[in-house]
């Protein structure tokens, strides 16, 4: 992509001046990133953090909940890590594992997941109340892409960590996973927490997308207006249109 690395230096000086200001005035911010397997998410968050200070950036990726933690409320151990004053906290999956991986591996019942479909909104609706900024965002690639690239984990031994149980499972199960996407967009996009979809077959102007969309969204007006919108091509709000209309991939 000609010129990627001018335009991801200058998003990145933006969100540093960003993460300044939040510090200065103690705004909380959350970016849920959800997505498809192999959508981009890690290489989103690296150079989303890259330039930022980590006493006040955290990235949340949580393992599968413990004994412990399967008795409790379902939100609680990720309402332990929202941000304090001047934070800005990343979850990389989030409570949204309940409408996704959940559903379509069977790991909680139809009574939980329709309850979570139900309280999701209220409890983003109380955050946003309280303070805090949050920015939800659903990565989405085709099943083509996605089969290239859980192809090319096990080709580079580097990435070897990124393998998983659940690769083969990304394919096999794609329609489960597009109609559990579809009711989980449809069912906890808000206007107080709404949902935005970035068309990530292509890596880096995906990653330029999202990075703009957050600037655009949390950064004082100043920072904010030296920043161009999103190309809307890649990155939309969510609308029901959108599961048919091929903006999503089914």
């Amino acid at each position: 992509m000609k010129d990627y690395d001018e335009q991801l230096a200058t998003l990145q000086l933006a969100l540093l001046k960003t993460q300044q200001a939040m510090i200065a005035s103690g705004e909380r911010a959350v970016i849920v990133l959800e997505g498809r397997d192999a959508a981009g998410k890690d290489g989103t968050i690296k150079r989303i953090t890259e330039h930022l200070t980590p006493r006040s950036t955290r990235v949340v990726s949580l393992p599968k909940p413990s004994d412990h933690e399967r008795g409790q409320w379902y939100f609680q151990r990720y309402v332990a890590h929202l941000p304090g004053a001047g934070e800005l906290v990343i979850f990389n999956r989030s409570w949204y594992n309940r409408a996704g991986v959940e559903v379509v591996m069977g790991f909680s019942t139809k009574a939980e997941q329709a309850e979570f479909l139900r309280d999701a909104p209220d409890l983003e609706r109380m955050l946003v109340e309280s303070g805090i900024r949050i920015i939800k965002i659903w990565l989405d690639i085709d099943r083509g892409e996605q089969k290239k690239r859980l192809e090319a984990r096990h080709d580079d031994p580097l990435k070897v960590l990124k393998i998983s149980d659940m690769d083969a499972v990304a394919q096999d199960r794609w329609k489960d996973y597009s109609n559990a996407r579809d009711l989980m967009l449809a069912r906890t996009h808000s206007p107080i927490a709404p949902w935005h979809c970035v068309r990530a077959d292509h890596k880096k102007p995906a990653r330029l997308a999202v990075m703009r969309h957050i600037v655009r969204e949390i950064a004082p007006p100043s920072v904010a207006k030296h920043v161009g919108d999103p190309d809307p091509s890649i990155l939309f709000p969510f609308d029901q249109q959108a599961t048919v209309d091929g903006r999503l991939a089914k």
